[in-house]
């Protein structure tokens, strides 16, 4: 899934090149690159199917060497997760209705890779062989209430256990004693089906999402599937799977893994997987110079010149014409700032 636009990643994501398209930790790959990759540890390359928006298919192609058209579905708007997974669904069921399928998201972080393979291919033999939703858990460090936590019931030895139930972000002591409980996961975003199964699912669960997709049924992978994506995504709902499907299914189940994961959905996310110099700061950048600074993340392109003194805990990022500096406790304004942005500036700059 690589269809969000990534604002809180502002000003390096924009809306015509969004942060899932940017070598945003300085790794010289996208984290889209380091996705795909990843994936093609699990299956060969002609299995990738990426969901984006329209807009986003040149740029697909660019960054990703030998993807066919065929394999970017294309989005005409936003819809959040069930749309586009139940598009994807038709797409992949009119080549094979047997298909066994990971849904991931393209932006995030997995610094364990080998273990990932491990449990990704774990959960792939599960659903072949049962008819179970699974999610993937992330074993959590701290109680963060940044993400949506996964509640589980310790039925045997398996590392794939049934699901209790799903908890939106919580409060600070609320996520202390999801912690301190021992039987929570992270929501991590990744899911692990039969097509069959996830089909059964939407046709139960959200069947005004899935009679919209079905409608095309003998469309798909043909020149008459795009007027009636258009027409489609002009009357679906916008509902996340996580809601409209994995909090009302029975049998879902979740595997909870230690796999170096972030969703890195914050400047703060990043500052944490980057390098730090004696007095904490995170640079990607080849000419920046700190003075009496500390715990600062900075973000400049690579021919700048930058001396900064006197700073901390601030982000500084300059990137297509504009510099944004902000302190990190606050950087949830930073949404904020692009609706004004949107509201009073040229579009060039959002």
């Amino acid at each position: 899934m690589a269809g969000g636009i990534g604002s809180r990643f502002w000003p390096m994501s924009r809306t015509n090149h969004p942060k899932q398209f940017i070598d945003i930790l300085g790794t010289g790959e996208t984290l889209i690159q380091q996705t795909y990759n990843r994936f093609k540890l699990l299956c060969p390359e002609e299995n990738i199917y990426i969901v984006t928006n329209e807009i986003y298919k040149d740029l697909t192609k660019e960054q990703l060497a030998g993807i066919s058209d065929e394999q970017i579905i294309c989005e005409p708007t936003m819809r959040n997760t069930a749309p586009c997974i139940a598009y994807a669904n038709y797409k992949i069921a009119a080549k094979n209705p047997d298909a066994n399928i990971i849904v991931a998201p393209s932006d995030h972080l997995i610094l364990k890779e080998t273990e990932f393979v491990r449990v990704m291919q774990l959960a792939l033999d599960h659903t072949s062989n049962n008819d179970d939703l699974v999610t993937l858990g992330i074993s959590p460090s701290r109680p963060d209430t940044g993400y949506g936590y996964i509640q589980y019931l310790e039925n045997n030895d398996s590392e794939i256990k049934p699901v209790k139930k799903f908890t939106e972000k919580p409060d600070l002591e609320t996520a202390k004693q999801f912690l301190e409980s021992g039987d929570f996961s992270w929501n991590s975003g990744m899911f692990i089906w039969s097509l069959k199964s996830i089909q059964t699912a939407f046709e139960t669960l959200l069947p005004q999402v899935d009679n919209v997709f079905k409608a095309g049924l003998g469309k798909y992978n043909t020149p008459e599937e795009y007027d009636f994506i258009q027409t489609a995504y002009s009357t679906c709902d916008s509902i996340s799977v996580d809601y409209g499907i994995m909090e009302g299914s029975k049998n879902v189940h979740v595997i909870s893994a230690d796999i170096g994961w972030s969703d890195l959905g914050t400047w703060g996310s990043i500052y944490t997987h980057l390098p730090l110099d004696n007095e904490k700061n995170a640079i990607v950048g080849d000419n920046v110079m700190l003075y009496d600074s500390s715990d600062n993340i900075v973000n400049m392109p690579k021919e700048k010149l930058v001396v900064l003194q006197g700073l901390k805990d601030y982000i500084v990022v300059e990137s297509n014409d504009t510099l944004l500096v902000c302190k990190k406790e606050e950087e949830q304004k930073i949404k904020q700032f692009v609706t004004d942005i949107k509201a009073s500036k040229d579009k060039r700059f959002y």
